[in-house]
């Protein structure tokens, strides 16, 4: 396949960026997304060139380091994240526009890497349980309904990515918040902080900028995990519940 990419290149967050337009030769059907920029990069390395900085890690859809859009989509035209994204969704001549996450709260590095700090900040800010120490309990000590189990592990599934954010037309972080708050709020592990974390998380979340929530339903379409919709909503009545809660 020979391919035209149009990359966003951008030194820092202080410097203005721009698209730059390189050509590919030679791409399989079977590469990886990101095995089709490391083969730019290999060409640029040999041009003299810079090569494309972009975030990446495990490479298997674990680690949700990958993070571009792609001709207008947060991770391509598949529900999936930017590594398991393979060549064959393209076709020989297409041009391809590669870009970084677009959002205030995630500023860029170096060309189509972002700062996802902010997510971080979120989680410590809630994203924990007590846990008394000495010997670890038996697994089977704490019972859990197997809906409340089935619906932690749903939502467990976020893997912190930014598509949803990224693909929100407000960039908003809702959809984040709500998986790693709700995957804690409805185990029995999670219940003594259940009041202050869903409170903490979305102070913290409004206070690194992310839009407003507008339900438009946006981030789950982006999602490589399938973190549902209804999250969001199962995180508002706690975040109600615990506001009523506070304030008697």
């Amino acid at each position: 396949m020979k391919l035209t990419l149009r990359v966003w290149r951008q030194q820092n967050a202080e410097t203005p960026g721009a698209m730059a337009t390189y050509e590919v030769d030679g791409i399989s059907q079977d590469m990886s997304f990101l095995e089709m920029l490391d083969t730019l990069n290999e060409e640029l390395i040999l041009a003299g060139d810079e090569p494309v900085a972009f975030d990446h890690d495990c490479r298997e859809g674990i680690c949700g380091a990958c993070s571009l859009v792609i001709n207008g989509d947060a991770h391509g035209p598949e529900r999936t994240t930017t590594c398991q994204l393979h060549m064959r969704s393209f076709a020989d001549g297409d041009t391809i526009d590669i870009e970084p996450w677009r959002a205030s709260a995630f500023p860029v590095v170096k060309d189509l890497v972002v700062d996802r700090s902010s997510f971080d900040r979120i989680i410590q800010s809630g994203g924990y349980i007590s846990a008394p120490t000495g010997t670890a309990p038996d697994a089977h000590a704490t019972p859990v309904p197997k809906p409340d189990a089935e619906l932690a592990f749903e939502n467990a599934e976020c893997i912190g990515c930014g598509a949803c954010v990224a693909a929100c037309p407000n960039g908003s972080a809702m959809l984040f918040t709500a998986a790693k708050v709700n995957h804690l709020n409805v185990l029995p592990q999670g219940a003594p902080e259940r009041e202050t974390r869903v409170l903490d998380m979305v102070a913290q979340m409004d206070e690194e900028g992310f839009g407003g929530c507008t339900l438009t339903g946006e981030c789950a379409t982006a999602c490589p995990k399938g973190i549902p919709l209804p999250s969001i909503a199962a995180m508002n009545k706690e975040w109600l519940r615990a506001t009523r809660k506070v304030r008697r």
